[in-house]
């Protein structure tokens, strides 16, 4: 009768090590997407914020120095080029939208002026 099970176990034992070492890869690789999805949006929002910040930076920065309009916007871009070079290579913006968060922060800022 011991023979039995141990022929039993002897049979069992390999599938079952592999049915476990299966399911634990589904489990982690699970783990490991909902991980990287949660952390690159938390990423991808920071590189937002400090380029939406540098950029604001910039435009402050070209109005103390006396620029306005187009000359102000490249400033800008300029500033937050060499501020934020890491935001703006994983965002990898479209072409034009840093002149059109530029411009934006540009009109804010010029309306904080002149409701001062």
């Amino acid at each position: 009768m011991n023979s039995f099970w141990s022929e039993i176990s002897v049979a069992l034992v390999p599938g079952l090590v592999t049915l476990f070492g299966t399911l634990l890869t589904i489990i982690l690789d699970r783990a490991a997407a909902v991980a990287r999805s949660r952390w690159g949006i938390e990423i991808e929002a920071r590189h937002r914020e400090a380029l939406h910040s540098a950029i604001m930076s910039g435009v402050r920065s070209a109005l103390a120095r006396g620029l306005s309009g187009d000359a102000a916007v490249r400033a800008a871009i300029s500033h937050a080029s060499n501020s934020v070079p890491d935001a703006i290579t994983a965002l990898n913006p479209a072409s034009g939208v840093l002149r059109s968060i530029a411009e934006a922060k540009l009109r804010e800022a010029a309306g904080q002026v002149i409701g001062q």
